[in-house]
């Protein structure tokens, strides 16, 4: 029987959306099934161009953006496209449709609700057939897909029946008025210009029929080259090549001297044309070597919501090497003078990693040693900072630094301060870090600060942002549509808080994103990196970036900030190469050191995050402190208004079990460049326009150097030997770790390698956040012959054990105290 959705005449009568499969066919959407016995009188809305066919499409088609469609026996066919979710291994993971008709978390292992492998539209994906009755209803029915161990599948950016539910989260609508049969295909009499923008009418008796504009789809954004970009200086020759597929003339301007902008030799590029048709790469090709010079674009479009083509806009070659400023111009570079980066340095394995974040100009303004006004203000600085004997981080003792964003930022002047989270280039360091950015020696000076840190012994990890771009929006000039998030209306996606999200997904975006990544492997040495806002590069980008840069540094560290306004993914991510921060750590230990949290989510944390976050030991990245956050002293201080630029005895006491906790955590540990000398924000929470209370006051060192000493003894024993059990490369057997608590108290006992299996020799942390002492028992443990190697205070010298012993009511731990112990 069919039982097709009751005739909607007034949705039916209107075009919800249109949108081009290839240069020659299309898909009208009505917004209701059309059962009338004729076909609606869909039409061109513009003269360039005209159908040559109009028909019925298969209404399996919907399922493509709704998830769903109903079938010719009337049965609702649910559809999963595996290749959506490459991050679950669904040839062993089961999926299940759940809903608000079967209960939602309810449906998981309920053999009716699983899903099963099936063919449509030419793909091989996952199905389920229910019949409509039940599902099709008035108000629509919502649902969702989740997996049998129970993460519930994000929905596709192009997903047209969404519908925001509960907490926050985003459901699928089963629309009855809306089974498929409200799709129709064309073809165009000849193939359509991507450069020129199309509609399409709905012809209705007595009105006057709106145009719906036809959007590009898929296939638009699958456009892709693999010719080399940029300014590619050959010998005797320099080609230029910008990918720019909508536009419809693109300008080369040129000049040898900075001054001479206004008398730049212009240029026009060429279309460039592949087997396969239109490449969407306009090129030029100069007999000479322009080395040195600079140059910039203009790109010419359509005039529509989509296009943000201004021909007077200067444009930023999103592949130069270097640039004069935010506006550009680039600067060719040949790559003789550029040269390749010494990678003989071996990156630390992840599990022996400590890592600090630090800012190039707060790491550099106040650093203890004479540079000039210059020099504090970038690369050069700071160079010569971790060439100096007493370097910072060297006496901290971290073996791996993370560098806030050195790529060109938006900011407007050189002594302006900026964190790098508004990139306009990929590739370009930043010109204000380097001493003469006009011609480029930010390239050289990038190139000496990396290689400086690894003589240190310190890997470079760079923060990468590619979640958005800053002003002016270089991409946006070059193709609003194709590199950034849009809706049908042309409005842009604002998931990152900047205003602009970009299309990482795109082909030549992603494509973009691992060339730079690759460059910066190659030419400067990196180590790897931290990606802003990961989120919105989303989970399969994130792979193709991994499998990318892998090819070139096999041992490259990757680690995702894995969350955005609009979600997070370090579950989705578990199953990949990247590491991820970890913000519940965060919150919890902050809250801990008060006395306020469980033992057991304590013991949780210790053991690295197991399943739930990390499926590997080192894939969870533990800290407690970031750049864009107050400090750990503002947050957890006793004084009023966050202000903990004096602590209290009580405010250093906690921080030293913060310490603890995190150096004695499996996983990465992560610590604000400061945080070991108390650095203070004054209570002020986001600072990114703050040079001077970001700039690191090293003076704190001194006046607070137990702590500053505890930081580093800590580091020092975790990438000791005797560290060893805390660095672990697998995930450990489930007897390694034995825990001691007592009910309704937060003070714990952590053994690791209880059960021997990683040899003779044993370790033993105990915390308590309470005011009040206690003692906590440890059974058969007690006679393990411990020895105290530190407590809350300081570390003993090697062969020296502290004051405490255990006994046989267990182990003493003062109040806000903590010990580490080793047997065996």
């Amino acid at each position: 029987m069919n039982t097709r959705a009751p005739f909607n005449l007034e949705l039916a009568h209107r075009i919800a959306r249109a949108w081009l499969t290839s240069t020659s066919s299309g898909i009208i959407e009505m917004g209701a099934d059309w059962t009338a016995e004729s076909l609606p009188l869909l039409t061109p809305g513009d003269k360039a161009f005209e159908f040559s066919d109009l028909s019925p499409a298969e209404p399996s088609l919907y399922a493509d953006e709704a998830a769903y469609y109903v079938d010719d026996a009337g049965q609702v066919v649910f559809m999963l496209d595996p290749a959506e979710h490459s991050w679950v291994n669904f040839t062993e993971m089961p999926v299940y449709v759940a809903g608000d008709f079967n209960g939602w978390q309810a449906a998981v292992g309920q053999p009716d609700w699983s899903m099963v492998w099936g063919d449509l539209n030419g793909r091989r994906v996952l199905l389920l057939r229910k019949p409509a009755a039940g599902l099709l209803t008035e108000p629509p029915a919502q649902f969702k897909f989740v997996t049998g161990d129970g993460r519930w599948l994000d929905l596709p950016r192009d997903a047209t029946n969404v519908v925001a539910g509960e907490g926050g989260r985003t459901n699928r609508l089963l629309k009855r008025h809306r089974t498929g049969r409200n799709l129709f295909r064309f073809t165009t009499a000849e193939p359509v210009l991507l450069n020129q923008t199309y509609s399409v009418i709905l012809v209705r008796e007595g009105r006057e029929p709106p145009k719906v504009r036809v959007r590009l789809g898929k296939f638009f954004h699958a456009l892709r080259s693999d010719l080399p970009l940029g300014a590619r200086v050959s010998r005797g020759e320099t080609t230029f090549r910008l990918f720019a597929p909508r536009a419809k003339h693109v300008r080369l301007f040129l000049c040898e001297k900075l001054e001479d902008q206004n008398k730049a030799f212009g240029y026009e590029l060429d279309r460039r044309t592949e087997d396969h048709g239109w490449s969407g790469v306009w090129e030029a090709h100069l007999n000479r070597n322009l080395h040195g010079w600079y140059y910039w674009y203009s790109v010419s479009g359509p005039h529509d919501v989509f296009g943000h083509f201004h021909p007077t806009q200067k444009i930023l070659d999103p592949y130069a090497l270097a640039a004069v400023s935010r506006d550009g111009p680039g600067i060719v570079l040949d790559p003789a003078w550029v040269g390749r980066a010494d990678r003989s340095f071996a990156t630390p394995a992840w599990q022996d990693l400590v890592m600090v974040e630090g800012h190039v100009r707060d790491l550099a303004a106040h650093a203890p040693l004479p540079l000039t006004a210059d020099e504090r203000l970038g690369f050069t600085g700071l160079t010569k900072w971790v060439e100096s004997p007493d370097f910072y981080l060297k006496k901290l003792g971290v073996n791996c630094v993370e560098l806030q964003p050195v790529h060109q930022a938006d900011n407007t002047a050189r002594g302006e301060y900026f964190w790098g989270y508004m990139p306009v280039s990929y590739f370009a360091p930043a010109a204000d870090y380097g001493l003469d950015g006009a011609h480029a020696s930010q390239v050289k000076e990038l190139q000496a600060l990396v290689a400086a840190f690894h003589r240190q012994g310190m890997a470079v990890v760079i923060d990468v942002v590619y979640n958005h771009v800053g002003v002016p929006a270089h991409l946006m000039f070059i193709d609003k549509l194709y590199y950034f998030e849009v809706n049908d209306e042309g409005v842009l996606a604002n998931w990152s808080g900047c205003g602009n999200d970009l299309r990482a997904r795109s082909a030549m975006a992603t494509r973009l994103i691992i060339d730079s990544l690759v460059h910066l492997i190659e030419v400067y040495g990196v180590d790897g990196f931290r990606f802003d806002l990961a989120e919105l590069i989303g989970v399969d980008v994130l792979r193709d970036i991994e499998a990318a840069v892998k090819r070139v540094k096999p041992d490259v560290i990757l680690i995702a900030e894995p969350w955005s306004f609009r979600g997070h993914i370090a579950a989705a991510l578990r199953p990949t190469g990247y590491a991820s921060w970890n913000d519940n750590y965060r919150d919890f230990v902050r809250g801990y050191v008060h006395g306020r949290g469980a033992a057991d989510t304590l013991e949780y944390f210790l053991k690295g995050s197991p399943w739930h976050f990390a499926y590997w030991p080192a894939q969870t990245v533990n800290y407690t402190e970031s750049h864009d956050d107050s400090t750990w002293i503002d947050v957890i201080t006793e004084n009023p208004g966050h202000n903990g630029h004096q602590p209290t005895q009580n405010d250093r006491q906690r921080t030293h079990l913060m310490a603890a906790i995190l150096f004695s955590s499996v996983g990465i540990p992560l610590v604000s460049a400061g945080q070991d000398f108390l650095r203070s924000k004054h209570g002020v929470n986001n600072t990114y326009l703050r040079g001077d209370l970001n700039a690191l006051d090293y003076r704190r060192a001194a006046r607070f150097p137990a702590t500053h000493k505890y930081f580093a003894d800590w580091i020092a024993f975790r990438r000791s030997p005797r560290g060893q059990l805390m660095r672990l490369w697998a995930r450990p057997s489930e007897g390694y770790f034995q825990c001691f608590g007592r009910a309704g108290h937060p003070a714990l006992i952590a053994i690791y390698n209880a059960d021997g299996s990683h040899g003779p020799q044993k370790l033993m942390f105990a915390i308590n956040p309470h005011t009040d002492d206690t003692t906590m028992p440890i059974g058969t443990f007690t006679e393990a012959g411990w020895r105290m190697v530190a407590d809350h205070e300081c570390f003993y010298p090697e062969g020296t054990d502290g004051p405490l012993q255990v006994g046989p009511e267990g182990v003493y731990i003062p109040g806000l105290g903590c010990s580490l112990w080793i047997a065996g």
